[in-house]
């Protein structure tokens, strides 16, 4: 067998009353664990290779706690406090960054994002969505839909109110990790597999999904699709939306570059280059057709907006005589038009 994972995680979770998980939380997710670690806790929890999750006691917990000491202390001390713990435990190991075979997989790839130990589309996310459980998520945690009603008379008997929060298959990010140097004005507004980097500022009206993210600093006050990164002191303002596309689709991935500024009510289908504005109200797909303009507003070529995917320093812009899309660079159109043609 060999030591190499690409992650390691030992986490403590929920299950239904039939034993199927519904949530997995991993305080200290590892990425690429070094080979005395996988050496240590191999043996103990009978791993022989592949993706697997594999539940565990609290005896097993201590004793590999006790295999961990001197090698990694920090996971020593977890596993410590987990052999305390009254609910199912789970270690999971990813051998290879594979499509998902399993709930606490799923959960193990959603928290290296959140984490900040990979970048969105540094995963292969695929087969996500059938793995996460839709689940009632409370005041009393992850609930099993077909168990809530139980539970909500169970409550009240005990004269308890049993809060339903959302009912989702993502629970929101800040459950399970805040990471450092951010602030987050409506915390539900942020899914667990969100990347924020630090220095962003969410704010009560921005969204942010699973696989998409921020590098930081920025602010983000519109929506953050799944599949689109937004660069160093870009701001997506007030309703914007963007249309990026899960890992492994086969689709464009939508960056934004460094210093963008999207608009109110704006959009985007195309990755942006660094300091590029897009206008209040616009959306700009791929096969939006664009008007060069050179430094006299006048007309140099009409393109789709896909050829102008990365490059820096644009204004996309709408006539408001013509209804055209417009697009302005610092340098001149004619200079722009020369460097696309040179680059195809």
């Amino acid at each position: 067998m060999s030591t190499s994972l690409f992650s390691l995680a030992f986490g403590v979770g929920t299950q239904n009353r039939q034993g199927t998980w519904l949530e997995v939380f991993y305080a200290l997710p590892l990425l690429n664990p070094s080979a005395e670690i996988v050496a240590a806790v191999a043996p103990i929890l009978g791993y022989t290779g592949g993706n697997q999750a594999i539940a565990f006691n609290t005896d097993l917990s201590s004793r590999l706690a006790n295999a961990l000491k001197g090698i990694d202390d920090a996971q020593a001390a977890l596993l410590t406090r987990l052999a305390e713990s009254h609910n199912p435990l789970v270690a999971t190991l990813l051998a290879e960054d594979a499509a998902l075979t399993s709930t606490p997989e799923a959960y193990l790839k959603l928290h290296l994002l959140s984490h900040r130990l990979v970048k969105p589309h540094g995963l292969s996310l695929a087969g996500v969505f059938p793995l996460l459980p839709n689940v009632a998520w409370t005041s009393q945690g992850a609930i099993d839909l077909g168990e809530l009603a139980e539970r909500q008379l169970e409550a009240r008997l005990k004269g308890q109110f049993l809060e339903v929060f959302s009912v989702d298959k993502f629970p929101k990010m800040t459950d399970y990790v805040v990471p450092a140097g951010v602030r987050i004005a409506d915390t539900a507004r942020v899914r667990l597999g969100a990347y924020i980097g630090e220095g962003t500022t969410v704010m009560h009206e921005g969204f942010v999904n699973f696989n998409g993210g921020t590098e930081g600093p920025g602010m983000i006050e519109g929506r953050v699709s799944a599949g689109v990164f937004v660069g160093k002191g870009s701001d997506l303002g007030g309703g914007c939306s963007t249309m990026g596309t899960l890992s492994g689709g086969g689709n464009m991935v939508i960056k934004v570059g460094e210093g963008c500024l999207i608009g109110a009510n704006a959009g985007i289908g195309i990755p942006l280059g660094d300091r590029n504005t897009v206008e209040a109200g616009l959306y700009v797909t791929a096969g939006t057709k664009v008007a060069l303009l050179d430094d006299k507003n006048e007309l140099v070529k009409v393109v789709k907006a896909r050829e102008l995917a990365g490059q820096p320093d644009l204004l996309f812009r709408r006539n408001s005589q013509t209804g055209a899309v417009e697009c302005k660079s610092h340098k001149s159109a004619i200079e722009l038009n020369e460097a696309l043609h040179a680059h195809n």
